[in-house]
């Protein structure tokens, strides 16, 4: 239930990849009547050739899942109401979670790495996740994602020159750590407590995030009397934010939204 009808989105970005992915799905909701802010993560408010070329970078090589959560958090406790918090990845596990602190009015958590102790064993999200993760590697330099990996952990099915378009405009080097604390109580979730209402949104063809991990998330979530709601998309990949028909899954949200119903508080 919502208890006023918010007028800000927080939208939260995904690891590797800069906030600017989310200007259009700005300009889309502020068609709407929204508010809306994508603020950078810290240490990335740079363009992403700019945070490329400071590869390995140890300011951004420090950064861990509490720092960004907490990061997020004040800024969601700054707004004058509590906003709808949009995430994608790691910015839907972040989404999740601020939901959970009663930070949000609604969250919608977009191809989410899901909370503490839900895995797969399926083969593309272990080689999507293997080299982020940087095992055997140094945790103080970040992890830069190849065009290779890039191209299966969040292009795959577009075409060559979509692909390469996508990684000059959008990938930017990554904490190690970060990746590695979404397995932690970091990324923990309390699925059995009352709730705002959260939508997650699911890819088809996901690498990274399979449709089934996000499922399973999904059904973790008990209390009968939280709205939680779960769509999949048919071939979408992990860059479904800037993937050709983005504005279905905008259009899509947006309707969600406005189905809500509104409590008198």
């Amino acid at each position: 239930m919502l208890t006023e009808t918010p007028t800000t989105i927080l939208f939260i970005t995904g690891a590797f990849v800069s906030n600017k992915c989310w200007d259009e799905w700005k300009t889309f909701f502020e068609s709407k009547g929204f508010k809306t802010l994508a603020p950078a993560w810290p240490y990335k408010d740079a363009p992403a050739t700019v945070l490329r070329d400071r590869h390995p970078d140890p300011q951004i090589a420090s950064l861990r899942l509490t720092h960004l959560i907490e990061y997020f958090e004040d800024i969601a406790k700054s707004l004058p109401q509590k906003p709808i918090i949009i995430g994608h990845s790691i910015g839907g596990l972040t989404a999740q979670i601020l939901l959970q602190r009663n930070l949000a009015a609604a969250a919608i958590a977009i191809h989410s790495v899901p909370p503490q102790g839900i895995m797969t064993f399926k083969f593309s999200f272990l080689k999507a996740g293997w080299g982020p993760l940087g095992f055997f590697t140094s945790a103080k330099k970040t992890f830069l994602m190849s065009f290779s990996q890039w191209q299966y952990a969040f292009t795959n099915g577009m075409p060559e020159e979509w692909q390469d378009k996508a990684y000059c405009d959008s990938v930017v080097p990554e904490s190690k750590l970060i990746v590695r604390d979404t397995i932690t109580a970091a990324a923990k979730v309390d699925f059995h407590a009352p709730h705002k209402p959260l939508l997650l949104i699911a890819g088809s063809t996901d690498h990274t995030i399979p449709e089934s991990l996000n499922y399973s998330n999904y059904k973790k979530y008990t209390d009968k009397d939280s709205i939680t709601d779960f769509k999949v998309f048919p071939e979408r990949n992990h860059f479904v934010l800037n993937q050709p028909g983005w504005q279905e899954i905008a259009l899509y949200i947006q309707n969600w939204i406005e189905k809500l119903p509104v409590q008198n508080s």
